[in-house]
């Protein structure tokens, strides 16, 4: 078995920030659709304005909204206004690895809405 890259959603801007709520990121539904990713799922944040890299659980935003919300501990870790990307991987076996293609997503970094 090999774990591999499954969904990502390259640059998206942080829109909240909640350090009293109890951990995750909030991700609007239509860019958790559109990238193959799931309420629960354990996403890879890296935040490209300061360097960190941490890891959460992905609960479900407004349809539509364009919210990238990082709360607790994880609110620390960002501003809003800084741009991410969020990564899940998968795992399975090394020959399916090597064909498998991942779902990625280049939303509009200045509204997170799908670019058509």
């Amino acid at each position: 078995m090999i774990e591999v890259i499954k969904s990502k959603l390259h640059c998206v801007r942080v829109t909240e920030a909640d350090l009293n709520y109890m951990g995750s990121i909030t991700i609007d539904e239509d860019l958790m659709d559109a990238a193959n990713m799931i309420a629960g799922e354990k996403v890879h944040i890296v935040d490209n304005n300061n360097g960190e890299r941490f890891e959460t659980y992905i609960i479900k935003g407004e349809r539509g909204s364009g919210k990238i919300c990082l709360n607790g501990a994880a609110a620390r870790k960002v501003q809003v206004g800084d741009i991410v990307i969020i990564m899940s991987y998968a795992m399975m076996d090394f020959e399916e690895a090597k064909t498998f293609k991942p779902t990625i997503v280049f939303p509009d970094s200045t509204t997170n809405k799908l670019v058509k």
